[in-house]
């Protein structure tokens, strides 16, 4: 039975491939690109992260890096301040000492100052309160050299002056107070002198000469002072005094009564002069001072290194000796008076005057 040729067409027409119509064509490709896209956006995304990381990794880095120099910056300007601040609280000490310092002259000056000014007041006053402050401030400094310094020329020399100031006033009614002046004026006349300034030139001259002084591990021997040989001799009696004369040279017998010289090196040489000096020098400000013990205990020391360690043959070793010697006999601290009656008497003779004035 033959195949229907209508129904075999129409069968056959379903199984033949249609083509694609173009806006079906246009979907397809536009749905294959958004199938792509999320692929690409997250490609582009992680790309940025990445980025944006790498980013903030070498910013982190930089940042530390400059908070680092930041730091070490900031532990150097510490140290730097606290040194600044160390520096100044000694600044800030010596400043407050300073000006303590200041404060204490300062509140002299001005005490200096009201006392010259009461005094200025009362030298205006009259003729006689004046001459009684000066001659008042004149005993004042003689006082105080008596007294502090114990030298009786300058106490000498004020109650001279004062007398003097007193005798150029012509006033009766300073009588009684030169009378208490000449007191004064006797009383240190017969007070013992002491040449100070004269011991402490002999002590500076000792001191200058120890440079000189030889030292007695250098000194000789006795050279033998044998008389000369008479001028008629026979040649045989001459050879045989040179020969005896030879011989005896080789051997020699002293006596020895003193210790055994101490040698010494080139450095305790110097150090021994200069220990010599010292003690000098020691010697001469205690004479400065009236100190007794200390000066004759520093001339006595003097003089045993010198008898010790130098040769005593010598002329400046000699001289020096005797001086010492000398220095440590005198007196140096004696009983001096340390007031003066006539200064008692003006002050007396001033309030009595002022009492009267009231």
């Amino acid at each position: 039975m033959n195949p229907d040729p209508q129904g075999a067409e129409s069968t056959a027409q379903p199984q033949e491939a249609s083509p694609p119509k173009p806006e079906r064509a246009l979907w397809i490709s536009h749905l294959k690109s958004l199938a792509t896209f999320p692929t690409v956006s997250i490609a582009v995304v992680i790309v940025l992260l990445g980025a944006v990381w790498l980013d903030g990794r070498s910013r982190m880095g930089a940042l530390q890096q400059e908070l680092a120099k930041q730091l070490a910056d900031t532990r150097a300007l510490g140290q730097e301040s606290r040194q600044m601040a160390v520096d100044a609280r000694q600044a800030l000490r010596d400043l407050e000492f300073k000006v303590g310092g200041l404060e204490s002259r300062v509140s002299e000056t001005q005490n200096q100052r009201l006392a010259l000014e009461s005094l200025y007041l009362e030298l205006s006053r009259n003729r006689d309160e004046r001459v009684l402050a000066e001659v008042e401030q004149i005993l004042l400094l003689g006082a105080q050299q008596l007294q502090l310094a114990g030298n009786l020329k300058a106490a000498l020399i004020a109650l001279e002056s004062a007398d003097n100031r007193l005798q150029r006033a012509d006033s009766l009614q300073f009588t009684a107070l030169r009378r208490a002046i000449s007191r004064d004026i006797e009383r240190l006349k017969s007070a013992p002198f002491v040449d100070l300034v004269g011991m402490s030139v002999r002590l500076d001259a000792i001191a200058h000469r120890v440079d000189e002084m030889p030292l007695a591990m250098y000194q000789r021997p006795v050279e033998d002072k044998t008389p000369p040989p008479p001028a008629k001799e026979g040649a045989f009696v001459r050879v045989a005094r040179e020969a005896w004369r030879e011989i005896k040279s080789l051997v020699r017998v002293e006596k020895i009564d003193v210790p055994e010289v101490p040698l010494l090196s080139p450095s305790q040489q110097f150090f021994l002069r200069e220990n010599l000096r010292m003690r000098l020098l020691s010697a001469r400000i205690a004479l400065l001072a009236r100190d007794e013990t200390s000066f004759r205990a520093d001339v006595r020391s003097a003089q045993d290194w010198l008898k010790r360690y130098f040769d005593s043959r010598d002329r400046h070793v000699a001289t020096s000796l005797d001086a010492l010697k000398q220095l440590a006999e005198m007196e140096v601290k004696i009983d001096l008076p340390t007031t003066l009656d006539s200064l008692e008497a003006v002050r007396n003779q001033k309030l009595v005057r002022e009492r009267g004035l009231r």
